[in-house]
């Protein structure tokens, strides 16, 4: 096979072998204090935290500056967590924002296309954070059409 067809793994590109050790161990829970992780038990599940990905579509004020970080603020507030910071870019010549609310469970980040009405947004967070609640705030304000929703729990460890 000619070296330009072959993986980048194949080339030595990558270093595969981390990845592998990775994916072979099981985390051991028992190592720390495991009150101070604020990981999630719910349902007979321990896990990192809840990640939303939620895609808005036919959404407005995707391109207000201020409509969004109030948002960020508000979902924030309504899923009980705690905000540290919120960093936002506003793109020219399209509208688009781009940012982050930092919380000390983990972050709210969002990408938007007012051209096309669409937004991209993640929404992760541990502990008693209550992630749903913020998509309930991202609809009110953004008035979306449609809403896709997906959910992932991070970090499971089995029990």
């Amino acid at each position: 096979m000619s070296n330009d067809r072959k993986s980048a793994a194949e080339r030595g590109e990558i270093d595969t072998s981390t990845t592998a050790v990775a994916v072979a161990t099981t985390p051991d829970v028992t190592r720390h204090d495991q009150s101070l992780d604020h990981f999630v038990e719910k349902d007979g599940l321990l896990f990192a935290g809840t990640h939303l990905i939620v895609d808005l579509w036919e959404a407005s004020r995707l391109d207000d500056l201020p409509a969004v970080e109030d948002a960020l603020r508000r979902a924030t507030e309504a899923a009980g967590a705690t905000l540290l910071n919120i960093d936002l870019h506003h793109f020219t010549p399209n509208g688009g924002i781009s940012g982050v609310a930092v919380l000390a469970e983990s972050h709210i980040s969002i990408h938007t296309w007012p051209e096309r009405a669409y937004a991209a947004i993640d929404i992760f967070m541990c502990g008693d954070a209550r992630p749903h609640e913020a998509v309930k705030v991202l609809r009110e304000a953004f008035s979306p059409a449609r809403i896709q929703l997906a959910e992932h729990k991070r970090g499971m460890i089995p029990c």
